[in-house]
């Protein structure tokens, strides 16, 4: 480059300026090695693969948002999988001085993806840890890991609705893309197409998301992540897993290589005004209604579940289920509150203060959550 580049702090604290992300899908194949006569092989990887030069030729930048482009591109790699003459991949970032971290759907059909930085080609990486109810998952360059590239830290606090984001990602095999918007929505469940369970606390955004983004960073105007990409619901909606998460799962992952999440045992349901009229709730307005207990769970004879149903407005509503309204001191609103409570604040084997509203009165029991199932709730 024709100038020293600038610290990532510095390029990015200075700008102030709204960003935004794409992503969501893995159907992504990183661009083909170009062939030279004068550079050499990666030791340890296909000959085709080739070393870029030490440094891609940049023109000067013409806006601040350039170099918040150019101060984060080098943390993000697109991720290449070659399984029986088929590709695909998506996204990774740079979590620390040794590990990348991606979505599991991205990494689930092979051991050994290979990894594409923007200015150092391609690398070998071998996958460390996977867990599909957070959909992350975290890799490591098997040798020669770039020594200028560096981690993208996660935000401290949550970052709230409005705030602008970020993402640098490869939608449609375009790799090194930058899109920009807003966090348009917080504490969300984002479900997973094809399973029974979704992922709680997510982070929604407004931009756009597409096949290839699945497993980069949202960050914020800072160069912080806010969320790993993971999936796009329509048109102005996507959705990506929390820093808070990523805090509690990518450390495990390292670890150990699996992590373990809390689940109660049950199915449930938003309190809705024909729910507070059936079950007469009296000034109660929200919370989780207990539909199903399951025979096996640790809320099994603790909790109460429907008996009955009854008709409200020519529809049937269950009846007599208890009414969550919290867990230790976390006030409990909707489903989204509950999964949250127990993806952030809890692990196996803890117990739990659960108020409910039973019977119009409001009682306190204990329940000591268990190891989700594989195929668990």
């Amino acid at each position: 480059m024709d100038e020293p580049r600038l610290s990532r702090r510095r390029l990015l604290a200075g700008t102030g300026l709204a960003l935004s992300v794409a992503s969501a899908g893995c159907a992504l194949s990183a661009p083909e090695a170009t062939e030279t006569n004068e550079s050499e092989p990666t030791p340890g990887f296909p000959e085709e693969f080739a070393d870029p030069p030490e440094e891609l030729a940049e023109p000067p930048a013409d806006s601040e948002l350039t170099e918040v482009y150019r101060a984060a591109v080098e943390s993000v790699a697109a991720v290449r999988l070659e399984e029986m003459g088929q590709s695909g991949g998506g996204t990774a970032w740079v979590y620390d001085d040794e590990y990348l971290v991606t979505n599991e759907h991205v990494v689930r059909e092979v051991e050994d993806p290979f990894i594409w930085f923007t200015n150092n080609g391609w690398r070998e990486a071998s996958v460390v840890g996977t867990d599909r109810h957070s959909d992350l998952a975290v890799l490591e360059i098997v040798e020669g890991r770039p020594d200028d590239i560096s981690a993208l830290p996660l935000v401290e606090q949550p970052a709230a609705v409005g705030t602008p984001v970020a993402a640098i990602g490869n939608p449609f095999e375009l790799t090194g893309s930058f899109t920009t918007g807003v966090i348009s929505g917080v504490d969300r469940t984002i479900q997973i197409p094809g399973r029974d369970f979704s992922i709680a606390d997510g982070v929604q955004t407004d931009a756009a998301l597409n096949p290839g983004n699945s497993g980069g960073p949202l960050i914020t105007y800072d160069g912080e992540v806010v969320g790993v990409i993971s999936a796009g619901q329509g048109e102005n909606i996507g959705f990506a897993i929390s820093a808070a998460m990523v805090k509690r799962v990518v450390p495990a992952l390292i670890e150990d290589g699996t992590y373990e999440h809390s689940y109660m045992g049950i199915l449930s349901l938003d309190v809705t005004p024909d729910i507070i009229e059936a079950n007469d709730l009296g000034d109660v307005t929200w919370g989780v209604y207990v539909n199903e207990v399951l025979p096996t769970g640790p809320s099994s004879g603790i909790l109460q579940e429907t008996t009955e149903t009854t008709t409200v407005r020519g529809g049937s509503v269950p009846v007599g289920g208890d009414v969550i309204v919290g867990l230790d001191d976390w006030e409990i609103q909707t489903g989204e509150r509950l999964s949250a409570f127990l993806a952030l604040e809890t692990e196996p084997g803890q117990t739990i203060d659960v108020t409910v509203i039973r019977d119009g009165e409001e009682v306190v029991e204990e329940v000591t959550v268990e190891r989700r199932p594989d195929d668990g709730i």
